[in-house]
């Protein structure tokens, strides 16, 4: 359930309630994914093609644990090191599963696992040209978020930190500035590490969050599925009312005025 008197979060032919998007990976047994899927009221659920048989007919599938009439299945490009590999697993996908929808990733390197900016601006501009609605998964450069938007990806997805990293989000600066040139959909994806890394997240703007080793590599999964629920919920709301302004020194929350002292002294 998404936070009272907000819009849907609409990513090309996609309508969401909830912000909070899941990945599928580094689950202990199905069981526990569907679990934890369950507690965090997700409605979208990223799947990697390279790494998961999403060919049904070749035997069980991650497929057969989610129930397609709950959740929007969003494959992803992960594993793929090159332009080629991505368009040629991303074409893969539509084919298999018969959606549009594509979460780009080209990675750099198989040590640091940041994006490649280039690779990633090419594939993005070749997919939307062949009608596929691109979700970019990109490094929290403003300026390669704002390219991005123009190669005419569906939504950008800006590393909060490194890939499994906890981090939360290393660069808050950059995740404003990046919302501020953009008005399609920022989702803050990778590196969040616990509720609070959601909840700032959302607060910066960010119109949803992608997540996955936060909630698998918790102590208990399905406990911290459903605090990243509240916390993306918190941390939206907390950005459609507008925060106070930041002073540097203190301002009294009792008005002076009426004050018992004033009183006694009259």
């Amino acid at each position: 359930m998404g936070p009272p008197l907000d819009k849907p979060l609409k990513i090309g032919s996609l309508q969401l309630t909830s912000r909070l998007l899941m990945g599928s990976g580094r689950y202990a047994s199905h069981q526990e994914m569907i679990a934890c899927l369950d507690a965090s009221g997700s409605e979208l659920i990223t799947v990697a093609v390279r790494r998961v048989n999403l060919d049904q007919r070749a035997g069980t599938s991650l497929l057969d644990h989610i129930d397609r009439k709950r959740f929007q299945i969003l494959p992803n490009t992960a594993g793929c090191y090159t332009v080629a590999d991505a368009l040629r697993t991303a074409r893969l996908a539509r084919e298999l599963l018969d959606t549009p929808l594509i979460k780009l990733e080209v990675i750099g390197d198989p040590r640091t696992l940041l994006p490649d900016p280039l690779g990633t601006v090419e594939a993005t501009k070749i997919l939307v040209a062949e009608g596929f609605h691109v979700m970019a998964y990109c490094s929290d450069d403003p300026r390669l978020v704002a390219t991005l938007a123009d190669a005419g990806a569906a939504a950008v997805m800006p590393a909060g930190s490194p890939i499994g990293s906890g981090r939360g989000v290393s660069n808050p600066g950059n995740i404003e500035i990046a919302r501020s040139l953009v008005d399609l959909p920022l989702i803050v994806d990778a590196g969040l590490g616990t509720a609070s890394d959601v909840a700032q997240a959302m607060e910066l703007g960010a119109d949803g969050v992608l997540l996955n080793s936060a909630v698998a590599g918790a102590e208990d999964p399905e406990r911290m599925a459903r605090a990243m629920k509240f916390a993306c919920c918190a941390g939206r709301d907390a950005y459609l009312a507008g925060r106070m302004p930041s002073r540097l020194h203190a301002q009294a929350s009792s008005p002076e005025a009426g004050l018992l002292g004033e009183a006694l002294s009259s």
